[in-house]
């Protein structure tokens, strides 16, 4: 397992941009701007970092900002923290029989959604391709908030 990101929703990019780059001193590796969606993602890293997460694409910073003016109340302005995994479904299956709920079962073969016993959202990503799609996970369907 390897660690990705942390994302963080953002109320005003440019308010963002100017307290994690200007004052904090973080560096900008990437940016995706989704027109459907109407989302904005913001990749930053350390000063110490920067190498390494251009080569790397982590450790990473990810600020999230919805173009619809929205307010996070209850934590909703912390994202999830995100790992890349050998083995999606080797991973899915561990956490299930250790009692875990898989908030988004890997459907696809790539991505799946747990959250931690105090409620953090965790992302589990599929190092390199996806794999196959394979039952149970193919059908199952989503459980809670994730």
């Amino acid at each position: 397992m390897r660690y990705l990101h942390t994302m963080v929703r953002v109320a005003n990019l440019d308010s963002a941009l100017a307290f994690y780059c200007t004052q904090l001193g973080m560096v900008e590796i990437s940016r995706y701007d989704n027109e459907s969606g109407r989302f904005t993602l913001v990749f930053l890293a350390a000063p110490d970092d920067e190498k390494r997460a251009r080569e790397a694409r982590a450790p990473l910073l990810e600020l999230t900002y919805n173009w619809d003016e929205q307010s996070y109340a209850g934590g909703r302005n912390f994202g999830h923290l995100a790992f890349s995994v050998d083995d999606i479904y080797a991973v899915c299956e561990k956490l299930m029989a250790h009692g875990v709920t898989i908030n988004r079962p890997p459907r696809d073969g790539h991505m799946a959604f747990v959250r931690s016993p105090d409620g953090i959202s965790i992302e589990l990503l599929q190092k390199g391709d996806a794999l196959e799609q394979r039952e149970p996970w193919a059908s199952m369907q989503n459980t809670g908030e994730w």
